[in-house]
């Protein structure tokens, strides 16, 4: 609003302003840029990122995944322009003209929403909080802070008193990351439960009734796991609270600069950017699958923390069950996966590098020559970086090159980029956990007529197979492994 010099959410309860007052921006740093600063009431920067971006696989869609998870702030604008084969110019001029700014202020506002969180979440000393965030001295990170939400940052610690050290009593960070509702959760943990690797990974039922500390009330769910991050390890916690509109993250990082990167991949595992509204209208105008979307409103699709244990799970679940999949990467992990300096109960351990697999012989874990040969490959490509298993990866190239690799066909091409690229449209149609679960409904279960029938599907295929999967649940019907 130009009377106010404030920029809000649509749905916010303050007094509408006058339609010659009025702007709109596509993004929060857009509004920013032009010298806006958030509204302390409806608080526009803190909503889930824009779902659009999930369905477009362009320059900007990329470059905009890319900053989420940090790129800029590890390498500035040129290494981002690099990964995206582009100058800095032109890569500056597409997003100018796409969301209203340039990638610096895009990353300029993604570290002020993490010093945000940082602040109310936790009582950490503000000056670790700055360069937790990615700001190179505590002075810029004031000024960005003014900038941005219009105090400093020791006056939002005064209005957001976290309630004890790390939110939890135990050093932890207990964060609450916005979802768009509904959110069907049950089927997704039900989905991650089937498929967590021993040492690695789990779904377990809170008995404590800890609220404090992320774990929701008893009988709460929730999903564990070792993280490998760009600096050092982590051990995340994740309990969903679909009814609330948020998922409550419990983190316990050796390095805090880790932060915004764990944040970004636990959105990405649970899909918690995702336009739930937006998937159920097209899938539920469908006869045969609409009654599945009524079922289970706001099903998501699983992404990763890591694409490329994401593909070695592909690769090992080729015409296995999810059981017999599941037991071959636990082996692969007690062989070469790295013990955690600080397990944390049943968590004990890293998945194995792409470095680690390429250069071993992967002996007595109980592989066909044939799956061998395939991991080894899909290892050396990702370790010498011929192929990239990022959302911010060129899809089509990352597809023609999976498929160019010894052992990796279209199942696995599009299961990979289904849940390590983030695809919402990518979808396994050979899939027999999908034939079933059509043939089942009573349609057709032919190559051809599987094929006609996911078109109209689009662009949410992805979304309409997680519908399918979890019709079949309770069975080996599903996905074979991954």
């Amino acid at each position: 609003m130009s009377s106010t010099g404030i920029y809000c959410r649509p749905s916010c309860p303050a007094r509408t302003p006058k339609p010659e007052n009025v702007s709109f921006f596509t993004t929060a740093a857009a509004a920013q840029a032009a010298g806006f600063r958030a509204c302390k009431r409806c608080r526009p920067e803190a909503s889930p990122g824009s779902p659009d971006w999930d369905i477009r696989a362009d320059l900007v869609g990329r470059a905009l995944r890319l900053i989420a998870d940090g790129v800029v702030d590890e390498g500035g604008v040129g290494t981002l322009a690099r990964r995206l084969a582009v100058s800095e110019r032109h890569l500056h001029r597409q997003m100018v003209g796409e969301v209203g700014t340039g990638p610096l202020a895009l990353a300029r506002m993604r570290r002020a929403q993490t010093a945000r969180m940082l602040i109310e979440a936790t009582d950490l000393p503000i000056t670790q909080i700055a360069f937790a965030a990615g700001y190179s001295s505590v002075r810029q990170f004031n000024d960005s802070m003014a900038e941005a939400f219009g105090c400093a940052p020791t006056e939002l610690r005064r209005r957001h008193r976290p309630a004890g050290p790390g939110a939890d009593g135990e050093g932890d960070i207990v964060l609450r990351l916005q979802h768009r509702r509904p959110f069907s959760h049950d089927p997704l943990l039900d989905f991650l439960a089937d498929r967590a690797i021993g040492g690695v990974e789990e779904v377990v039922t809170n008995d404590r009734g800890r609220e404090g500390a992320g774990d929701g009330g008893a009988g709460a769910r929730s999903y564990r796991r070792s993280l490998r991050l760009p600096r050092r390890t982590g051990i995340m916690t994740v309990t969903p609270h679909p009814d609330a509109g948020y998922a409550t993250l419990r983190l316990r990082l050796e390095d805090l600069r880790d932060l915004t990167a764990a944040v970004q991949r636990t959105r990405r595992l649970f899909d918690l950017d995702a336009d739930p509204q937006g998937v159920d209208d097209v899938l539920g105008a469908d006869p045969l699958i609409g009654p599945l979307v009524a079922k289970n409103p706001g099903l998501r699709v699983p992404g990763h923390v890591d694409g490329f244990e994401l593909a070695v799970r592909a690769v090992l679940g080729q015409q296995v069950t999810v059981k017999g999949a599941r037991t071959l990467a636990e082996r692969l992990v007690r062989k070469l996966g790295c013990p955690l300096a600080a397990p944390d109960g049943t968590l004990t351990h890293m998945f194995p590098s792409a470095e680690q697999v390429a250069g071993d012989d992967l002996s007595g874990i109980g592989l066909t020559g044939s799956r061998t040969r395939a991991l080894r490959a899909l290892a050396s490509a990702v370790a010498d970086g011929g192929v990239v298993l990022d959302p911010g990866a060129d899809r089509a190239d990352t597809e023609r090159a999976l498929l160019a690799l010894p052992g990796i066909g279209p199942w696995t091409a599009s299961y990979i980029a289904m849940r390590a690229l983030g695809d919402p449209d990518a979808i396994p149609l050979t899939d027999l956990g999908v034939r079933h679960a059509l043939r089942d409904l009573g349609a057709d279960d032919t190559a051809a007529a599987v094929a006609e029938r996911a078109e109209g599907w689009r662009p949410w295929r992805a979304y309409a197979a997680m519908h399918l999967w979890t019709h079949l649940s309770g069975t080996d019907g599903g996905p074979s492994g991954g």
